[in-house]
């Protein structure tokens, strides 16, 4: 029936409930609009935020929180500073090109845990450093290419361990040190080509076992001659063709657990020094004998390859006993043969059968091939509450979900294992059962206060352990116990205020210790038991005043050791000439004002790098062994000190990096030294005078005064226009194959193709 008051009702609610919609609709624009900065377009479907070239000086604080995608190219911010995006935690794209940055401040990027792309190209970036990559754990390409970086501090990065592709082309590196790339688990394609590079440490590229692309075209690398062991394993390489190794001084070549199936029999044939080469645990049946090239060769590593022995392989049986090479390995086949030592195997005992006896004989090893076990079902892996695992990368991460202890039931096939940012406060003894095969565990930022003995027993495979930004004071001398492996052991930002000496004597792989920003105030002998094989020491940041004279004792091996920002007023001269090998040195930062005769008169015959900057300086002693280092010594930094004068390094005839910035030289006769020294050498000297005061600021280079000194008669006369700014020498390289001039090898080593132009 009809109902008038009813239906009128009916109409009421239907306008109230449209009036509504309407007044949402028209204010929801302006509650998105809200947080979109002025200057930028915002959209709010996609969720990104662009500001090309609208010249802002820093990032925009009000940019919407769930933003995913933030493109500021073009601007002029010139400084990350600490927190730069901390309100915008969503973030995975982030461009940041052209924006005159020159300077990524420590925890710049803290709080972007999501971010899988970062590009930094086209920027003025001089330095990387340790912490300026904080806080993007999921970071997958990183892209500082054209730039101006020229030094990578060590633990760069460290906090990247999702990272595939790094891409440093055109920057001005002229040196790689041992382990820059620390803490890169999962590299793939590494990009440096287009820079000054003239030396490469021989453990540069250490601990990078998921490399498959090195670019390091167009740069200076025919130094790398001087390298004499060089270990290319575990990359996924099929094929060595002729002459792809170049190296004259090479005496060990490690290319085992790789995939090689093949090789010429010149692929080493110019590497005359060769002594060793290791071809071990490949898929090589048949090998033939080497070429001439490699006259010194005295062994040949083939064990945990299927080795057929055959007459095919008598070739090189022959031409192995002819030249006295020692063959290691042995044979995987015939059945009569098989397990034989290949030293054991005469020559007449290796004959081929009829081809129907060999086919025969190869179904029959074929059938013989135990099947593999059923496969899990594709993306299902064990995985403990609160926790993400991948199946395929065979990643587990619990990182910031609060545990207050260690989660149990990760996948046996787990290689990296994220725990960081819980509340642990305690590993107790066995706290990881059944993941043998974990290669990186991290535990940062846990509030760890202890770590019992036996905590990671059974974790074989881990090489690398991070226990940064904890609570630790002391370390139990079975706390490492059961990691044969751990070769990179991470420490720093804890509470030691003494050295944790007999923590290591159950890590005999360890190469790397960082023990940076502690509160070590002294350097006890000792301090290096267990830890004999150690390369790499960084004692950075701490309070040491004192090293004791036997400190280093047994660090036999010591290649780098980093004291800077400590409390030294000496050079530890005692102590280091315990370290016969050390090539790397850091002292920057202490209150060494006067570097004496001998100082470093133990390290004549091995340092390469030594940093004496931002010290107060005041004086190098006329026969301080800066000196005597002479030809060995290929960078050293005396910036920001208190010096007038410098020694004369006339003899440092192998420096490729010198920086004397800030120091308030005294351009008088007494430099004159420094200045011919400057005239005769092609390097960038950063050095200006400071008096007398109508000099001031002026590089010495560039000023008359010294041609009027006794024996500065020679000197050109000083142009009365400024010079243009040198070209990097880099950039003068037209062309430079990778074969050829690198060294390195072919086919697996490229270059950067023209479409990094889009970087």
């Amino acid at each position: 029936m009809y109902n008038p008051r009813f239906l009128s009702s009916q109409m009421c609610s239907s306008l109230i409930l449209d009036s509504f919609c309407l007044l949402v609709l028209l204010c929801i624009p302006a509650v998105l609009t809200a947080k979109c900065p002025q200057q930028c377009v915002c959209d709010q479907i996609q969720l990104t935020v662009t500001c090309v070239n609208k010249n802002l000086t820093q990032v925009p604080p009000t940019v919407d929180e769930i933003t995913v995608k933030l493109d500021l190219r073009g601007n002029d911010i010139q400084e990350l500073p600490t927190g730069s995006f901390k309100h915008t935690p969503y973030l995975t794209h982030l461009s940041l090109q052209r924006c005159n940055i020159r300077r990524v401040k420590e925890g710049a990027f803290r709080g972007l845990g999501r971010l899988v792309f970062l590009n930094l190209a086209n920027n003025n970036i001089d330095i990387l450093y340790q912490e300026s990559f904080d806080g993007l754990s999921s970071l997958k390409q990183l892209m500082i290419d054209r730039n101006r970086v020229e030094e990578i501090q060590p633990g760069a990065f460290t906090q990247l361990g999702f990272l595939n592709l790094l891409s440093l082309t055109h920057n001005q590196l002229v040196y790689i040190p041992n382990l820059a790339f620390q803490g890169l688990q999962n590299i793939k394609w590494l990009r440096l080509s287009h820079n000054s590079l003239n030396y490469l440490d021989i453990e540069a590229f250490a601990g990078l076992f998921t490399l498959t692309r090195l670019s390091v075209d167009h740069n200076e690398l025919q130094f790398w001659m001087r390298l004499t062991r060089l270990d290319m394993g575990y990359n996924p390489m099929t094929y060595l063709g002729e002459e792809v190794v170049s190296m004259a001084k090479l005496t060990h070549l490690f290319l085992d657990h790789m995939s090689l199936q093949d090789m010429a029999n010149t692929a080493v044939s110019k590497c005359p020094s060769l002594v060793h080469l290791g071809i071990s645990h490949n898929q090589l049946r048949v090998i033939q004998p080497f070429s001439e090239g490699s006259p010194n060769l005295a062994r040949l590593n083939l064990a945990g390859n299927p080795i057929y022995c055959n007459c095919y392989l008598r070739p090189l049986r022959e031409w192995a006993i002819r030249r006295k090479v020692k063959l290691m390995g042995t044979c995987g086949g015939p059945a009569h043969l098989s397990g034989e030592n290949l030293e054991a195997v005469h020559p007449t005992q290796l004959r081929c059968q009829s081809q129907e006896a060999m086919l025969k004989a190869e179904f029959e090893e074929a059938t013989r091939v135990t099947p593999r076990p059923t496969a899990e079902p594709e993306n299902k892996v064990k995985c403990p509450a609160n926790c993400v695992c991948e199946a395929e990368t065979h990643h587990s991460s619990c990182e910031n979900r609060g545990h207050n202890k260690v989660p149990r039931g990760f996948s046996p096939n787990t290689r990296l294992l994220d725990l960081r940012g819980n509340h642990f406060h305690y590993i107790p003894s066995n706290s990881f059962p059944g993941v043998t095969q974990v290669v990186s565990l991290h535990l940062q930022r846990c509030k760890i206060v202890e770590v019992e003995g036996g905590a990671f027993s059974g974790m074989k495979g881990l090489i690398y352990l991070y226990l940064s930004e904890n609570d630790l004071s002391s370390l139990s001398p079975d706390a490492f116990k059961g990691l044969p492996q751990l070769t990179y052991l991470h420490l720093e930002k804890n509470r030691f205020a003494n050295f944790p000496k007999g923590a290591f004597k159950l890590v005999p792989s360890l190469l790397a210790l960082h023990l940076e920003n502690n509160s070590l105030t002294r350097l006890e002998p000792g301090i290096m038991t267990g830890a004999e094989g150690l390369r790499a020491l960084y004692l950075t940041g701490n309070a040491i005043e004192h090293v004791s004279p036997r400190a280093l004792e047994e660090a036999n091996d010591l290649d780098t050791l980093h004291l800077g920002g400590n409390k030294l007023k000496d050079v530890p001269t005692e102590a280091l000439s315990k370290t016969a090998n050390l090539r790397d040195l850091r002292l920057s930062g202490n209150s060494i004002r006067w570097v004496g005769p001998n100082a470093f008169q133990p390290l004549e015959n091995t340092l390469k790098e030594l940093y004496l900057d931002n010290m107060g300086l005041e004086k190098v002693s006329v026969q301080c062994e800066l000196i005597s280092l002479g030809p060995g010594l290929r960078s050293l930094f005396l910036e920001g000190n208190q010096l007038e004068e410098v020694p004369d390094f006339h003899s440092l005839t192998s420096l490729e990096v010198i920086n004397l910035a800030d120091n308030p030289l005294m351009c008088d006769c007494p430099l004159l030294p420094l200045r011919m020294w400057i005239e005769k050498v092609n390097l960038k000297v950063r050095a200006t005078c400071a008096n007398p005061p109508e000099l001031r600021g002026r590089k010495v280079k560039d000023v008359h005064v010294f041609k009027a000194c006794p024996g500065g008669e020679s000197l050109p006369a000083v142009p009365t226009a400024r010079p243009p700014k040198a070209t990097n020498i880099g950039n003068q390289i037209q062309s430079l194959s990778v074969g050829s001039a690198n060294g390195l090898i072919a086919g697996h080593i490229y270059g950067v193709s023209r479409t990094d132009a889009l970087l």
